[in-house]
């Protein structure tokens, strides 16, 4: 009877890319059944999904506009995993760059633009990387598990934006818990005219390439890399492995907070409470799609925003529930997990060998030769 058996044996080069493609066409067909319960047709519900946002400019647009922050997040949570460090506060770390840039948009009405957006810039980087210090140093000092630490620091951001939102913040003339508008001088430039589409968009690109070029051509890349792959086997190697953990940890946290200064200057112009949907957890599925490869989390960050927007438009289309586009990316990550075990083990069917008979004992043997 044949045998299932699972061996551990690294995948062909070739085979490695087209995993995540796998794992998008694996939950697309696994999703199918939702639309069909939802009395749909699933090939229609998904040409609306993936096909109808990319045929006119206007949605194609706002589809760079969506995976505008997702390029930040992604890129953040990817610098941290490489490292081996499993940084899930990037939802924290955006908030903290997006109150950065909410009072320093409104403390640089005098300055020009010039000076004032590269300032944003930098405090949501700054902003970012003090909300991710804490739990890197309990890493790094305490061996706390920093799973449960920057977890939990980001409802707690939650509750220092809705203290600065319901009090010192709040609009005195409507009484919206929201912050003051910021300067003219502060808002990210807009790339095409009529479009939201802003200078953000760029910057995600930008890092998107200088993160590459951190973790594929520095000493620093390399020592993260080596750390991520085995802390033991690195600190043996002569890495400082504290010191990789901790710079992963700050320029991931700044990263994020980046992408809240973008949604602060590009987008809303002034702080709400629900200024994120959920942007730093995406983030994990998009590193984890991309595969931590800084070229691989661009294009998944691409692919999550056009399946941000097509949620919405297959919703308007065919009634379907406009959470279809959330459950997708939910189940995609728990089926990349899966697909990505196949890097690094393989499945094999074993038949079984027929069953030798014992040998004949000497004495057998000459009676046989005997007759």
């Amino acid at each position: 009877m044949a045998k299932l058996r699972i061996e551990r044996a690294a995948a062909p080069l070739w085979v490695r890319p087209l995993i995540p493609v796998i794992a998008a066409v694996i939950t697309l067909a696994l999703t199918a059944t939702l639309v069909v319960l939802a009395k749909a047709n699933p090939f229609e519900a998904y040409y609306y999904f993936l096909v109808v946002p990319l045929s006119s400019w206007v949605s194609a647009i706002e589809v760079l506009v969506k995976s505008t922050p997702l390029l930040l997040t992604g890129a953040a949570v990817t610098f941290a995993f490489s490292a081996g460090y499993w940084n899930i506060g990037a939802e924290g770390q955006l908030y903290a760059g997006a109150i950065a840039a909410a009072w320093l948009g409104t403390v640089l009405h005098e300055a020009p633009a010039l000076v004032a957006i590269p300032i944003m810039l930098l405090g949501g980087f700054v902003a970012g990387m003090l909300w991710a210090l804490p739990p890197a140093l309990l890493k790094v000092k305490l061996a706390v598990d920093e799973v449960v630490t920057t977890l939990l620091l980001n409802s707690v951001i939650l509750f220092v934006v809705s203290y600065l939102l319901n009090g010192p913040w709040r609009d005195p003339v409507s009484g919206w818990p929201q912050s003051p508008e910021i300067a003219a001088s502060a808002i990210l430039p807009k790339l095409l005219p009529r479009a939201r589409l802003h200078l953000g968009f760029i910057v995600g690109l930008l890092i998107i390439l200088a993160l590459w070029f951190v973790l594929s051509r520095t000493s620093l890349g390399l020592k993260m890399r080596a750390t991520g792959l085995g802390m033991e086997a690195a600190r043996y190697a002569g890495v400082n492995v504290g010191r990789a953990i901790l710079t992963a940890a700050l320029i991931s946290g700044g990263i994020a907070g980046i992408a809240g200064v973008s949604e602060i200057a590009g987008i809303h112009f002034h702080l709400i409470d629900a200024i994120s949907p959920g942007y730093g957890y995406t983030g994990i599925i998009i590193a984890m799609l991309g595969g931590l490869n800084p070229f691989g989390v661009g294009l998944a960050a691409l692919f999550v925003g056009l399946l941000s927007i097509g949620g919405q438009t297959v919703s308007r289309a065919l009634g379907v529930p406009a959470y279809l586009g959330d459950v997708v990316q939910a189940a995609l990550l728990l089926v990349t997990l899966g697909a990505f075990i196949f890097q690094n083990y393989r499945i094999r069917w074993i038949a079984d060998e027929p069953r030798s008979l014992p040998p004949l004992p000497a004495s057998a043997e000459n009676d046989l030769e005997t007759n």
